[in-house]
């Protein structure tokens, strides 16, 4: 398995001449989320129904990036065209991980870290049960967690400064961080 400096180096290697669209496709997902979190009527439900989709588009946006492709602005959008499995999706990892919580925050970080690959194995195996794709994420995951743990936590610097910027850097870290997880999803699905 690759060091989470040299995983951040592919990350930044795939954006390059990449960053414009990333900046949009991470600029319209916050919009559409902020969006959803906003408006009292939906404010409640509204998240939780397209929460999933959003996730899973996001995710292949990336990992699209990562294997050297030029995905199309769409493709952050094509977790509608799977509404039920990523919604499921979305819903079991909520539930899993706020069970987990109620024993202690640890046990619950330990169980998001645990699920961080779902939509990854989702994506690539769109005739698995979400069920199935947390099962796989829980078993490639095993002896992997810290070093996940690791990579996101060398974004809180980053994080840092876009708190500076009232959030407008984070048009910036979104795409870095998520090619940072495509990219470690590919080396650990490698290894």
């Amino acid at each position: 398995m690759s060091s989470n400096a040299e995983i951040r180096a592919a990350a930044r290697d795939a954006l390059r001449g990449q960053w414009g669209m990333a900046v949009l496709v991470a600029f319209v997902y916050m919009a559409i989320t902020a969006a959803i979190g906003s408006i009292p009527v939906v404010k409640n439900i509204g998240p939780l129904l397209l929460g999933g989709p959003l996730a899973f588009g996001l995710y292949a946006y990336f990992l699209h990036v990562v294997r050297g492709n030029r995905p199309e602005f769409g493709v952050m959008f094509s977790g509608f065209q799977k509404f039920v499995p990523t919604l499921a999706l979305y819903l079991l990892q909520a539930i899993f991980v706020l069970l987990w919580m109620l024993l202690l925050i640890v046990p619950g970080i330990i169980a998001a870290l645990r699920y961080s690959m779902s939509y990854f194995i989702l994506l690539e195996n769109p005739g698995l049960s979400p069920l199935d794709a947390i099962r796989q994420s829980k078993e490639m995951m095993q002896g992997h967690k810290m070093q996940l743990f690791l990579l996101q936590l060398s974004f809180i610097g980053w994080a840092l400064l876009c708190v500076l910027t009232l959030g407008i850097g984070l048009l910036w870290l979104v795409p870095y961080m998520q090619t940072s997880m495509a990219a470690f999803y590919e080396r650990l699905k490698s290894a």
